[in-house]
């Protein structure tokens, strides 16, 4: 047996075992991830973006590839893509992606969709892995996401199962400015909301390249923002509360 044939054969062995395809990181290890999110939600709690000015604000824009919609009822993440940012400006050197380790394989609908293989999640880091890398990635930043409680529902489970713990990452979702130029709007598809600020949409359904298209969206509509006097968050909370 190879040395790849074999990494697949624990592979296996482990989606076979576990009850749940998010087992947790068991002992020390597991110990020192859970006592580095509950620091990093220390920070946040320190760390006060309503009130920094729009052009300082530093957020993570990201995306997540699942297998459906439902995590209670086990879909799976099986990519995460995001890129900093601060104001408009897209970090596009300050980049994260990866595949998902899946012991289950997936639909071919939603393999079509993704461009993504099962032969690639087969020998895609672990979900465990993947969660600690991305939650060092985006440190204690704000995060911004396109339909976020789709992000939010599957990370909140993720850091459940995993570190027992929860999820305190602040997620703003875009129609949060997309409403200050219709109060009206609650949710539009992104292809929507890229045609309406003049953005090719490429490479759609890969995380990364989703969370880059979120990312030029929220650019577009802070610098509106700007332009209509409002000098931070805070200021936009205000003034859409009012018009509910």
């Amino acid at each position: 047996m190879g040395m790849n044939d074999m990494i697949q054969f624990f592979r296996q062995m482990s989606g076979r075992l576990g009850s749940n395809i998010y087992a947790g990181v068991q002992g020390q290890s597991n110990m020192q991830n859970i006592s580095f999110i509950r620091q990093l939600q220390k920070e946040m709690k320190e760390n006060n973006c309503l009130d920094t000015p729009l052009q300082e604000l530093q957020v993570v824009v990201f995306d997540l590839e699942t297998t459906g919609f439902y995590p209670e009822k086990e879909d799976r993440v099986i990519s995460i893509g995001a890129i900093k940012m601060t104001g408009h400006e897209l970090l596009k050197t300050e980049t994260f992606y990866s595949l998902v380790h899946s012991p289950q394989p997936i639909s071919e609908e939603i393999s079509t969709l993704t461009n993504i293989t099962n032969e690639e999640l087969r020998s895609a880091p672990f979900v465990s892995e993947v969660l600690m890398e991305f939650y060092k990635f985006i440190k204690n930043h704000t995060l911004v996401a396109h339909h976020s409680k789709h992000e939010q529902s599957f990370m909140q489970k993720l850091t459940w199962d995993l570190l027992k713990t929860r999820f305190e990452h602040r997620i703003i979702d875009t129609s949060f400015l997309l409403r200050l130029s219709n109060p009206l709007i609650k949710s539009i598809p992104l292809e929507e909301a890229c045609e309406q600020c003049g953005i090719e949409v490429i490479n759609r359904h890969h995380a990364l390249e989703d969370a880059k298209l979120t990312a030029h969206i929220w650019s577009h509509y802070l610098v509106r923002a700007q332009s209509m006097g409002y000098k931070n968050l805070r200021e936009v909370y205000e003034y859409l509360a009012k018009i509910r």
